[in-house]
């Protein structure tokens, strides 16, 4: 169980950090804006692996622990993570040096990824772990 799992995570993470990387180009394409100094492709990709890795640890101990309420405390848990994350871009002063456009849109860029991790979880998960 503990291996599904982690491997789940491992997966989940690679996806929504492909996904990060994709929407980090979509965004410098539309806005010709680039975020990159301050979140490029390797940490937008060891965040999410890490991210859900963590996840994937969370998972195995509420379902072993909690056995019928885990999964559900789990991903009520991961959802409001998720959407408590996203204060951390709001709360982030970025130096005074970079483009005005850069700090303002900077929110609205990383709001969007913190729930790339959940959406790919909630995505692989039924592959490692088929309904009964």
């Amino acid at each position: 169980m503990f291996k599904k799992s982690l491997f789940l995570g491992i997966s989940s993470g690679v996806l929504a950090g492909i996904a990060s990387i994709i929407f980090e180009q979509i965004y410098l394409k539309a806005f010709y804006l680039d975020f990159s100094p301050i979140a490029g492709p390797v940490s937008l990709m060891s965040a999410c692996i890490f991210g859900c890795v963590l996840a994937a640890i969370g998972y195995w101990a509420f379902t072993s622990w909690l056995k019928n309420k885990g999964e559900i405390l789990f991903n009520l848990l991961f959802t409001i993570l998720s959407f408590a994350s996203i204060l951390g871009p709001i709360a982030t002063t970025l130096p005074l040096d970079l483009d005005a456009d850069l700090t303002l849109m900077f929110p609205g860029f990383a709001i969007t990824m913190h729930f790339f991790p959940a959406l790919a979880w909630f995505t692989l998960k039924p592959i490692f772990f088929p309904s009964k």
